[in-house]
């Protein structure tokens, strides 16, 4: 019939606006963000394999954080497009009733709000994770990079190294390097330069003197060449898993761990999930809040933009409207990202919170329910 038609090109006009913009502003944000993870790779030394996969998999999350603000402004811009252009009259004279376009847009909303709960529910995390694990793997690669001269480099893990200088070649000229792994060693060399010996790197070191210290006796050893190898060693990136990077299940069921701890009175029990302590039991449920409840707000963001339609642009007031419309919205994407910092211990305030959204949602429908099926 006419009227789903009709309904047919408002929905994929609206999608193709909302997909344009929301993949143009994901890949303007990735750029910048992609030039600050350059620093990732200048300062640890990695290689550019590394960097693409890392700066890559940082993409659904960009993507996420934008979909909210970009869904309501291809709305409301939308709607305003199909008002000037007398479009919506047509929607109107083929007997379509206002709330019938109410209910179509809140349907559709249902299905964006799952699709946004299963980026930030398992995509998101499941890509940081990824990305956080290709620099717990990769190894400090580019060696000749990260060593800044007239600076304490502390790259690797129990390993600082100093230069006074560094020449066009990579030389480098008066060093310093403090190993504490199983002892303390100092060196001191006049020169040093990187090299690879069977893929394994080496800072070779001439002219100095190694000091080492152990179980409280000073041994000292003079050389005119000397081989530092650099195989077995780390990088001092962040090796645990961030509350961000773990899975929603192990959320849930580090929740379930640290209640039932409290009902037991038992705190000597460790729980097998990454992170999962009392100390981060906040962060945990502010973490759920986030992937869950926050999508939550897409259903009233979509119906906000429909303010527009009870009136029309012939209307004395309509730009004032317009204005209402838009800072109504705004206000909301706003207000649904502050609420994380509300997010608390008290379980009672927490559902207060996560129950907002919904009483929002309900609110804004009967508005619409009443105004257009009472007229």
């Amino acid at each position: 019939s006419m009227k789903k038609i009709l309904f047919r090109k408002l929905l994929l006009d609206c999608l193709k606006f909302f997909f344009i913009s929301l993949l143009s502003a994901s890949i303007i944000v990735w750029v910048f963000q992609a030039v600050n993870f350059l620093d990732i790779m200048i300062e640890d030394g990695r290689d550019y394999l590394v960097y693409v996969n890392y700066s890559l998999l940082n993409f659904p999350k960009i993507f996420s954080k934008l979909l909210p603000f970009i869904l309501f402004f291809s709305l409301f811009y939308i709607t305003l497009k199909y008002e000037n252009n007398n479009e919506l009259i047509i929607f109107w004279n083929f007997g379509v009733n206002k709330i019938k376009l109410v209910n179509f847009i809140f349907i559709t909303s249902i299905f964006l709000m799952i699709i946004q709960i299963i980026f930030t529910a398992f995509l998101v995390p499941k890509s940081q994770d990824k990305a956080r694990s290709f620099l717990r793997t990769s190894n400090i690669n580019f060696l000749g990079n990260f060593i800044k001269p007239q600076r304490f480099n502390d790259t690797i893990t129990g390993v600082t190294i100093y230069a006074e200088k560094k020449d066009k070649e990579g030389n480098l000229y008066n060093l310093y390097l403090k190993k504490e792994i199983e002892n303390v060693q100092i060196t001191y060399a006049k020169k040093g330069q990187f090299k690879e010996l069977n893929n394994i790197p080496i800072l070779v070191l001439y002219d100095g003197q190694t000091i080492t210290e152990q179980n409280n006796e000073i041994t000292i050893f003079n050389f005119s060449k000397s081989d530092f190898l650099l195989k077995n060693f780390k990088s001092n990136t962040t090796l645990y898993k961030k509350t961000q990077e773990l899975s929603t299940i192990n959320l849930f069921r580090c929740i379930f761990f640290l209640n039932s701890q409290k009902k037991s009175e038992k705190n000597n029990l460790n729980s097998s999930i990454e992170n999962c302590s009392k100390n981060n039991f906040t962060n945990i449920i502010k973490e759920i809040y986030k992937r869950i409840f926050i999508p939550i707000y897409i259903p009233l963001l979509m119906l906000i933009p429909l303010i527009l339609i009870t009136s029309s642009k012939e209307n004395i007031n309509y730009s004032k409207l317009k204005l209402v419309t838009f800072s109504v919205g705004l206000i909301f994407i706003i207000f649904s990202e502050t609420t994380i910092r509300l997010i608390s211990e008290q379980i009672a305030f927490n559902y207060i919170i996560a129950s907002v959204p919904i009483i929002l949602l309900m609110l804004t429908y009967l508005i619409f329910y009443r105004k257009f099926n009472f007229r």
